[in-house]
């Protein structure tokens, strides 16, 4: 889209001349909202800022809705999507900066070109579909897909202006009586049933978008928005036009009922194998890297020499305890019951060597990749124990079971299959290898061998174990602490806290063996955080907190929550010295969504999963309390891990690995995707990479386990 000078009929077009730290040069274009325009980051990089025309700027509603296209748009950044640079909801002008897509709008292109050839509309489909596979992965519903809300750059369509979007759970309600969306493009439902809109009339606008492209006209034509909206609910599709082998295809898409629509991964399914005339312009969906892995007789297990295996014990770095149902030590989900054959090198499972990665020179780390997959299509999750004498990496995959592997080149040491349970959970290490099925069974194995040790109900307890050193913390059905040994599951001690009804485990600190037990008010006024001895089970103090408070972490002394307010977005980080008694609150310069908290220092770096990275200065008495933001472009991630030398790692949902810089907060590098069979099914959690010793081990939806060397993300 060519800038436009001078200021037309919006007198804004040129004013202000900054939105934030950005100089506004031209102006793109104006709606409803607001006015886009072109402007330029520090570097150099071109944007496109989108600012709310002044006379919508004191309406608290529309500011509201606003910032919910703010958080809609970082969420589903991605590959398909212009990434959010940097926003601010609260400014007198509210404005958000993308990153500038060179291209002509569908409206425009097929005003000015004419209908697409069958190759373009080919190419078109499944770009757009991968799009609204990114945007629904997310959790948002667009609900305004339209010709003019799509770009075409040459890297293929782009879809903006969330501007009417919501997430799933929104509880932004449709105004009485207003229409929201574009009548055209709108499914039946959003005529009838507004309230209960999802993903599926994305779907649907899609369909007509197809149509539009295919023939200069919509599917529902009329001078009259109500007429349409009568055509829309109770006829026929007009598909005149469109090419024979995606007619039937963009029919389904406009099908009335919401469930007789495909998904966006049924439509990017059902372009292949496409057409030779139109095989350069599809983009290429990414496939399987390798053959499953192939299965022994159950009851066999392969074991390499317990003298050849390295031991040892490292304390897991701990979670916030309402994310341990399906992220302890990277959770997945996992399936137990017999045992499954480790593979040697030289068939399907073996470990694979990475190539195109690493530094070139001998003595560096070799990167490899060793597939652990399931029938279910699950993304395998690892946790590490290490020591000085050497190290030790366990994996479970849902439909799979649990592995140990080698570290240094990937290696199958010992694998369990057990298929009596679908529950999910993930794996822990303190000193043996554990599986947790949620509300089901807690299994120990041994680390040398393999061979199963003991096991526990989970049913009579609230939350997953959490791992503090060579013991197991959870909180019983009653509310009652107990601690199991880790090597023999019996009881070390059990007790109930005065105040606690059903607490929940926050983290544990290795350097103090302190383990910090909180449970908000009723009302979510307060937090009363307990902190207890983990060997023991004494009380080493208690506080009640003001705010809806999690523990994320400790520094110097003191422990650090974070705070949410009543929509459960994540406002601010507190500060406790217990020493002292005294309480320092640092409020974020926005809302987030959910975010993953690590310390770094004197630096709480908080990634939200919609891909936005934010690194706070936590030092009481600091001045400005954002040191650095990061839009990473991924539209769903996992919890960050800190690595040596201020690397910050964490994993994105189509299977990348990405490192960034914790002190510049600049990205340093990424491996390439690896989706299975080129999609990939929802998942309510990622697990996270695990960062041992020289080396990165990454997890993806191909089923496979990967690792990279950890100073080198340059090379990925």
């Amino acid at each position: 889209m060519p800038p436009l000078r001078g200021t037309g009929s919006h007198p804004e077009a040129e004013h202000p001349e900054y939105a934030g730290q950005y100089r506004l040069e031209a102006c793109l274009g104006a709606g409803g909202m607001g006015v886009v325009h072109l402007a330029r980051s520090a570097s150099g990089l071109q944007l496109a800022v989108k600012v709310v025309h002044r006379q919508h700027a004191s309406d608290p509603e529309f500011r509201a809705r606003f910032r919910q296209e703010v958080a809609a748009a970082r969420r589903v950044s991605g590959a398909f999507t212009a990434p959010v640079v940097d926003a601010d909801p609260a400014a007198a002008l509210p404005w958000m900066a993308t990153l500038y897509v060179p291209g002509p709008t569908l409206s425009a292109q097929v005003k000015r070109n004419g209908p697409m050839s069958p190759a373009e509309l080919r190419r078109l489909t499944a770009g757009l579909a991968e799009a609204l596979r990114d945007i629904h992965r997310a959790g948002v519903i667009h609900r305004d897909l339209k010709p003019s809300n799509v770009l075409l750059p040459d890297s293929g369509p782009k879809v903006i202006d969330f501007g009417i979007s919501r997430p799933y759970d929104s509880d932004l309600r449709t105004e009485t009586g207003k229409l929201i969306g574009s009548p055209p493009y709108m499914a039946p439902e959003q005529f009838q049933r507004p309230r209960e809109v999802g993903p599926a009339a994305d779907v649907f606008a899609l369909g007509a978008v197809l149509v539009h492209a295919a023939t200069g006209r919509g599917p529902f034509d009329s001078d009259s928005p109500y007429l349409v909206a009568y055509q829309v609910v109770h006829d026929e599709a007009d598909l005149a036009g469109v090419p024979a082998d995606l007619a039937p295809l963009v029919g389904r898409c406009l099908a009335k009922d919401p469930a007789e629509r495909p998904t966006p991964d049924e439509i990017m399914d059902a372009l292949h194998p496409p057409s030779y005339e139109a095989t350069a312009f599809i983009p290429v969906q990414r496939g399987p890297l390798a053959a499953e892995p192939v299965e022994a007789d159950e009851g066999t297990t392969h074991v390499r020499s317990p003298d050849a295996l390295p031991s040892g014990a490292q304390a897991v770095r701990n979670r916030r305890a309402q994310r341990r149902l399906a992220v302890v030590a990277t959770a997945v989900l996992l399936v137990a019951g017999g045992l499954w054959a480790a593979v040697g090198r030289g068939g399907p499972g073996a470990p694979e060597p990475e190539t195109g990665a690493g530094k070139g020179d001998a003595t560096a780390f070799t990167p490899w990749r060793t597939p652990l997959r399931s029938p279910d299509g699950a993304t395998p999750s690892c946790t590490a124990e290490a020591a000085d004498s050497g190290s030790a990496l366990y994996c479970v995959t849902a439909g799979l079971g649990a592995s140990r592997l080698e570290p240094s080149d990937g290696t199958v040491v010992w694998s369990h299959r057990d298929t009596s349970s679908t529950g999910s959970g993930g794996a822990l290490s303190v000193g043996v290898a554990c599986t947790v099925v949620e509300g089901e069974e807690l299994r120990a194995y041994s680390p040398g061998t393999g061979t199963r040790l003991w096991h526990t109900d989970l049913s009579a307890y609230l939350d997953t174990p959490l791992p503090a050193g060579d013991t197991l913390l959870t909180v019983r059905q009653d509310g009652t602490l107990q601690a199991l040994d880790a090597e023999t599951g019996a009881s070390r001690w059990h007790r109930t806290l005065p105040g606690h009804e059903r607490p929940g485990y926050g983290l544990y600190d290795a350097d103090t063996g302190l383990a910090y037990v909180y449970e908000g008010s009723a009302q979510g006024a307060s937090t009363l955080v307990t902190a207890v001895e983990a060997e023991t089970g004494e009380t080493a103090w208690q506080r009640r907190l003001d705010g809806m408070l999690t523990p994320a972490g400790t520094s110097g002394g003191s422990l650090l929550l974070t705070a949410m307010n009543e929509k459960a977005q994540t406002t601010g980080v507190v500060r406790y010295d217990p020493e002292s008694r005294s309480t320092a609150r640092i409020a974020l310069p926005f809302r987030m969504n959910g975010p993953e908290t690590v310390l770094d220092g004197d630096t709480a770096l908080l990634l939200e999963r919609g891909g936005t990275l934010l690194a706070v200065d936590i030092r009481p008495g600091a001045g400005r309390p954002e040191r650095w933001r990061l839009e990473t472009a991924v539209g769903m991630t996992s919890a960050p891990v800190l690595g040596a030398g201020g690397r910050l790692y964490f994993s994105a949902a189509d299977g990348r690995l990405l490192a960034v810089d914790t002190e510049r907060g600049t990205l340093l590098g990424q491996t390439r995707p690896r989706l299975r069979a080129g999609k990939l099914s929802h998942a309510s959690s990622l697990p996270a990479p695990v960062v041992l010793g020289g080396s990165v081990v990454g997890t993806a939806p191909d089923g496979s386990v990967f690792a990279v060397d950890a100073d080198d993300p340059g090379h990925w």
